[in-house]
């Protein structure tokens, strides 16, 4: 805890505060804790509609306005949130677990195990993340869970290449050396001695892969092969909003924003990680 807590003082060095951090802590802690809320009440049921409220605008009443079928937007905005994280949690757990496995055996061990591996990881990462998805879901079809396993092996690339590069940078340094002769095993050197000293370059990756997914997942349900309706994403809403842009821009724009937030929150977390010393 108190390691955490001094991430947020001043720079001894610098004697500046780290802002990037700062900021990406309010931005995505008020989110999860809108969401959270979200869990126990909204102000609307985020199904219910009112032909007589339909596009309205914002109010005390309904403050990011109404839809084309009189549903209130923010608690639709809250519940789709929740459905646009939890699709990016087991993204980024899916594609940080297996690519950091990948790349600390393949960096570790090297050898023509690690050639394949990286010539494969190559490839895949010739390809746009959104564009790799699109061939998983093609393969798994559209769904919730499907776009989640999806979009969690197109991001496994990525994962890997860095943990390789950092394992490389690592595994002939004074302390593995130490373990290695005092007889410790490769997979505990990996595991318990590399793996914990490459903790800040891994969690601002792992920052970097929610804002790529919650982008990915938008992108997706956009196009209508995400997240499937009664099940209301940030992106498929975004997607009903978009043949209003125009004549009631206030439907668009809370959904709009939340994604912003969203991304912003977990690229400002991610450079404040870069930054922290």
């Amino acid at each position: 805890m108190k390691k955490f807590l001094s991430m947020f003082k001043k720079n001894k060095a610098t004697g500046k505060r780290n802002t990037y951090l700062i900021m990406g802590t309010i931005i995505t802690g008020l989110i999860v804790i809108i969401v959270l809320v979200g869990l126990f009440y909204t102000p609307y049921s985020p199904t219910k509609m009112d032909s007589s409220a339909k596009l309205q605008g914002f109010s005390f009443k309904h403050i990011m306005g109404t839809d084309h079928m009189g549903r209130d937007v923010f608690s639709r905005v809250v519940y789709g949130s929740r459905i646009t994280l939890a699709i990016a949690t087991f993204t980024v757990l899916i594609g940080a677990g297996l690519g950091t496995i990948i790349g600390a055996i393949t960096g570790y061990f090297g050898g023509i195990l690690d050639e394949f591996t990286m010539r494969v990881v190559d490839a895949m990462l010739a390809f746009p993340s959104i564009l790799l998805s699109l061939v998983f879901v093609s393969l798994f079809g559209t769904g919730t869970y499907q776009v989640a396993i999806a979009l969690g092996i197109s991001f496994v690339p990525s994962f890997a290449r860095i943990v390789r590069g950092e394992v490389l940078r690592c595994k002939n340094m004074d302390y593995v050396e130490v373990a290695r002769l005092q007889g410790v095993s490769d997979l505990r050197i990996i595991f318990v001695h590399i793996l914990p000293n490459i903790t800040g370059v891994l969690v601002s990756t792992i920052m970097i892969g929610f804002n790529n997914a919650v982008l990915a997942e938008a992108g997706l349900s956009f196009l209508g092969i995400g997240s499937q309706p009664p099940y209301a994403s940030l992106g498929n809403m975004l997607s009903d909003a978009q043949s209003y842009l125009f004549s009631r821009p206030s439907y668009v724009l809370g959904i709009g924003a939340t994604i912003v937030l969203m991304v912003l929150g977990f690229s400002f977390l991610s450079e404040g990680m870069k930054r922290w010393k």
